[in-house]
Formats: structure tokens, sequence, C-alpha cells
């Protein structure tokens, strides 16, 4: 497995220090970028999402100290660690910078030795730092005892059901799933995303699934007739009168499983389409609904599925399809098709992860979870 490069984004406006940083950082054996000011820097962030940041003070549009508390006011980006790079030495400059909470700073003409060992010194902090934040957040969660993936897939006459999930770096992460057994004709398939990574997307990922068993619960006692986009504006209307949780975005999948129909009624709020596999093609089912608590009517609609004998459903958030392969390009729907196709007799979970590790060099961008339905008569 090739070894991971730490990612340095540099931030500078003269073309030749520029130049001769990034020499040295290459040759150090670091990723890196370049973005000419604070502005550019900015969406660099967010696309190149570096390990530690080296940014010139005096830029033009965008300063340096407009650029940190721009990184500052994202709750994202505010963590990563921040260098200051300046041709000046004066202690005003210093004292402002580290008020914005910057780990160290460079003066232009350090030598290179200096610029590496600063890097390397921050990097082994962050690292130690991390790993006791990452642990912290696995006990608390563990001794919530609050669990949003299954342990164990219940078993449903007539499918085979199966599903894979890998949260983001193993931290508890936004993605949550749920099979409610009505009896033993119906089952409800639940697969939900809140945006964001680790411990913040966690806890509301255990507020959602609750409002989801909730509204399956509610549509259960109203009614013998289980239809998925009813169960999805239950959740969207209570997501819409919750002021707590209004603003954090989520997507939601929601199919329940009919064998007295021979059919499978899916609605999505949000969320990526349900992957079909059927006589050796793959078909896209979408949901138009949009995301939960948007507005008090989702407009949502049930889109009735049937399935051959073998055929099968892949359901799945965004952790795959926006991880990214070595040339920084995007799974996307239509290479994850492509993998379906040539999955042959695989196990459909083991090769789909298997092939999207070897894409991404086996770095993910998010979690990742699918589950997949198979029809078996």
């Amino acid at each position: 497995m090739t070894e991971y490069k730490h990612k340095i984004l540099l931030v500078e406006d003269d073309k030749n220090i520029a130049r001769l940083i990034k020499y040295n950082l290459d040759k150090g054996g670091y990723d890196v970028q370049h973005g000419i000011n604070g502005a550019i820097g900015f969406e660099l962030v967010k696309s190149f999402q570096p390990d530690v940041i080296i940014s010139d003070i005096m830029m033009p549009e965008v300063d340096g100290f407009a650029f940190r508390k721009m990184l500052i006011n994202s709750p994202e980006f505010k963590s990563i660690p921040f260098i200051f790079l300046t041709a000046k030495g004066e202690e005003d400059d210093m004292l402002q910078a580290y008020d914005l909470d910057i780990q160290d700073y460079i003066v232009k003409t350090a030598s290179p030795k200096i610029i590496l060992a600063k890097l390397k010194s921050i990097i082994s902090s962050s690292a130690v730092q991390k790993a006791q934040g990452e642990t912290e957040i696995k006990a608390a969660a563990a001794a919530m005892g609050a669990q949003v993936v299954p342990d164990n897939v219940p078993e449903f006459t007539g499918y085979k059901i199966t599903q894979l999930h890998k949260p983001f770096k193993d931290i508890p992460g936004g993605d949550f799933i749920d099979y409610v057994k009505i009896n033993e004709e119906i089952m409800v398939v639940v697969l939900g995303d809140v945006m964001g990574k680790k411990w913040g997307a966690w806890y509301f990922a255990v507020a959602y699934a609750g409002y989801v068993r909730s509204a399956i619960r509610s549509t259960i006692n109203e009614s013998t007739n289980i239809i998925a986009s009813d169960i999805v504006q239950r959740v969207n209307e209570a997501v819409f009168n919750d002021e707590r949780i209004s603003d954090v975005f989520v997507t939601l999948s929601i199919l329940v499983l009919d064998r007295n129909k021979g059919t499978i009624g899916y609605c999505g709020a949000g969320d990526i389409p349900l992957f079909h596999l059927s006589n050796g093609k793959v078909g896209l089912i979408k949901s138009e609904g949009t995301l939960l608590g948007f507005s008090k009517d989702g407009n949502y609609e049930t889109v009735d599925i049937t399935l051959l004998n073998n055929d099968e459903i892949f359901v799945i958030t965004d952790g795959i399809i926006e991880s990214r392969d070595i040339k920084g390009e995007s799974i996307e729907n239509e290479r994850l098709i492509d993998i379906i196709l040539k999955k042959g007799e695989n196990d459909s979970l083991q090769f789909i992860e298997s092939s999207v590790s070897k894409l991404t060099n086996n770095i993910f961008e998010d979690d990742t979870t699918i589950i997949c339905i198979q029809k078996k008569d």
C-alpha cells in the first residue's frame, strides 16, 4: 500500500517564494497545492482537505488574517493546523496572528530545514491529539449505548438482505440503518445520512433514527396499509417542527418490503438513487422528495418496484460515490454501475468494497454504507 502523503495547502501571492517553498515541500514528501490569496485558498480547503495550511499574511483581495477568520467561522475547517508565513517579524503582527489561534509562524527567509521541522512537529502533535480525541469519542458512544447501525440483519422470507457499513476513519458518524419487521409479510428498511462527520453527525443520527421509528409506529397504528411516502412525510413534519434539528441536513431512504403484493415501496428524501441490477443491466430508481425539514409538505411519493428472482437493489449513502480515486476524481454513479456489472457471481458488497478500495487507495471521504436487497423465490 502506498504510504500516505500529508496534504499541505500553501497560500502565497509571490510566485517565486511559492515556487521555492513548494519545491522543498514536494521534496520533503508532502502533497502540496497552492493558492494566491485567501479567497482561492478557502475554496482549495474545501476540495483538497489539507492536513496543514501555510498562509502568507499580506495578500491581495483576501489577506491572511481574513482567510484565517473565514476558517475559524467554518466548524469543519477551524481545527486544521494553521501556520502564518510572513516576511515581517514585528511583534504586533505576531500577536495578532496568535489571537487567531494559529499553531506557529514561519519567516519567509527561514531555511527549508526549519520549515520541514516545524511541519513535522505540528503534524505529529496533531496526530496525537486526534488519536486521543477519537478514543474518547468511541468510549462515549459505547457508554451511551445508542446504536445507529444494527449488528445483524433480520431474516425476511423471499429476500436476502445484507449490509456494509464502514464509519469514516472508524469514528461513529452520521449514517444510520434500521430494519422494522412489522410481521411475516411486511418489513421496513431504513437508511439515513446526517451530513457531516464524526461525533456531531452521530448524535443527530441517534435523534433521527428515533423519529423514523416513531413515524413507522404511528403509520402502523393508523392504517394496515404501510406506505413509504407516509412514513417519510411524518418524519419530515416532525423535523420541520423541531427547531433543534430543522437546520441539520439529512437524507433518508425508506423501503417497504411487502411479500403479499410482491413489491417494494420506495420513497426518498434527498437521497442517492437506488441501483437496480436486473438481467445484466443496472438502472437508477429516483425519488424526487426534498431533504427533510425544508418545508412542511415535502411532496413525497412512493415508487413501487417489482423484482424478478435474483434481482438486486442497492441502497447507498454518498460515502462511496463521493470518494476520490488516486487522480482526485469522484467515483460517481457511472463508475459504481460499472463495478456492479462486473461483480459476476462474487458477493456483491464484498466486491463493491474491494473495487472501490482499489480505486481510492483505501481512502474514503465519509461514512460508507450500502444495503443490498436481493429477491430470492
